[in-house]
């Protein structure tokens, strides 16, 4: 009777200790976080990257959170007429196997009220909360002012 005793606290204790897969393996990875520098005294940035989904089933960023401005939104550009716009948006969808590029003049993340100017070479700290692979923190590179892309444009990832 002790061993089993010994057996099903020893099992339980385990179980319990050792985390699943997919708490010890985010499924969704950030790639070539960046955004541009501050131009003059300007009180909006944007950041931008790559979402790649490695998991078997759709994720989506529903917020972003970080001290580098009073607001930080999920923003989109659309045709208005001939007017380009940008639109606030609720979430990105991660698609597996489809990478989700945030970029000049697509989806992005918006800064809103900068508390200080973004100045190249430096970087800021962003967390990017998904509906299911949680809480990703990402460090967002600063590059020149109207870059189009990130400074060191490599394929490495950044983030998790």
């Amino acid at each position: 009777m002790q061993t089993r005793r010994f057996f099903l606290v020893s099992s339980l204790a385990m179980a319990v200790a050792t985390p699943s897969r997919s708490q010890s393996v985010p499924t969704v990875h950030v790639e070539q976080a960046w955004a541009r520098a501050s131009a003059g005294q300007a009180r909006t940035g944007a950041a931008y990257m790559t979402l790649v989904n490695h998991g078997q089933a759709a994720d989506r960023l529903v917020k972003v959170t970080g001290t580098v401005a009073d607001k930080v939104e999920l923003h989109t550009h659309v045709m208005d007429g001939d007017v380009m716009r940008m639109r606030l948006i609720a979430t990105i969808e991660v698609s597996p196997g489809e990478p989700s590029v945030l970029k000049p003049g697509g989806l992005h993340v918006m800064l809103i009220g900068l508390k200080a100017p973004l100045k190249a070479g430096e970087s800021f700290a962003l967390d990017l909360i998904f509906e299911k692979a949680g809480t990703i923190p990402v460090k967002v590179a600063i590059g020149a002012v109207g870059a189009r892309e990130p400074a060191a444009h490599s394929h490495k990832g950044h983030g998790s």
